[in-house]
């Protein structure tokens, strides 16, 4: 099924969603390595900025990632995964988002439970990136009119027909 959110041709949640990915992973980045140096002073603060900046478009990702998500049939394996890709990554946004507010005082010092929010969404994203990746490559969701939108999970080694 062809996404239904397009620019020139292309499914807009799939430009946008490098975008979170990205900053919020290279958040966590610098606070492993802020925590790991003398010179965190810095890294923490970019870290900060990073998040609010992965937050915010995180939330413009999904607005298209729903109209496309509205379009999938019901009761179908394509619909499931959706489910999960989309409420997973609704968790990493809450949990990133938690993270910049316990930050925002003092964002060049953030607490132990700030960085705990922030590697825990991390973990989360990178098990709703597989997940989005399935939706697309395995069930060609957002791809192609002729998708497989009950292929078998792409973990079982066997072909979607």
């Amino acid at each position: 099924m062809e996404p239904r959110a397009k620019f020139l041709g292309h499914a807009i949640h799939q430009m946008l969603i490098p975008f979170p990915l990205g900053v919020l992973g290279i958040a966590v980045v610098f606070d492993v390595i802020a925590l790991i140096t003398a010179r965190h002073t810095g890294l923490f603060l970019a870290a900060h900025y990073m998040i609010a900046a992965g937050v915010i478009s995180g939330l413009l990702a999904a607005v298209f990632g729903a109209i496309d998500f509205f379009a999938i049939p019901r009761a179908t394996r394509a619909k499931r995964v959706g489910t999960l890709h989309g409420g997973g990554n609704v968790l990493v946004v809450l949990l990133f988002a938690a993270s910049w507010y316990l930050r925002r005082e003092v964002p060049t010092d953030p607490s132990m439970l700030a960085l705990i929010l922030s590697f825990a969404g991390f973990a989360v994203s990178g098990l709703t990136a597989w997940l989005g990746g399935e939706l697309v490559s395995q069930l060609g969701v957002g791809v192609h009119d002729d998708a497989h939108l009950d292929a078998p999970s792409s973990l079982r080694r066997r072909p979607a027909r």
